[in-house]
């Protein structure tokens, strides 16, 4: 297959990627997937409208969720390095983590989106940032600044 030197990051990596995939299925899909994904029946709707804004929203997180990707695999040296890795990689874990841990405060934001999205996207944010996390400080000798 190919030679990791970190199985946490290649795993955050991995999942990264999956929710990158899963958000551009809500823009080629549309209202459905964002129904299913429980976003809202107001983005639902937009996006089954044609509105811009659903396709716009959610393509700026598939580019940022492809970058976390890349450098999830850059540490775990599946591709090569990327740059500012060290400082990427703390952000990266933290967004995670504070979205893992602080959906009450971003609940009353966006209301349409159901207390199941919540849960389970919260869940899945903490469990990614987790592995980001222990992935980074395992690799944080070895990782050029």
């Amino acid at each position: 297959m190919f030679n990791a030197e970190n199985k946490a990051l290649v795993l955050a990596a991995y999942c990264s990627g999956l929710a990158a995939m899963a958000h551009l299925g809500c823009i080629i899909f549309g209202g459905d997937w964002y129904r299913f994904f429980g976003t809202g029946e107001q983005m639902a709707t937009l996006a089954e409208q044609g509105h811009w804004y659903p396709s716009a929203v959610t393509s700026v997180i598939v580019v940022v969720l492809s970058i976390w990707t890349l450098y999830g695999l850059s540490a775990a040296k599946v591709i090569r390095q990327l740059p500012l890795i060290r400082l990427a990689l703390i952000v990266i874990s933290s967004i995670y983590l504070i979205r893992g841990v602080g959906f009450i405060w971003l609940m009353p934001m966006f209301p349409g989106n159901s207390l199941t999205f919540w849960l389970v996207s919260s869940g899945i944010c903490l469990t990614i940032g987790l592995l980001y996390a222990v992935g980074t400080l395992q690799m944080w000798p070895r990782l050029n600044v």
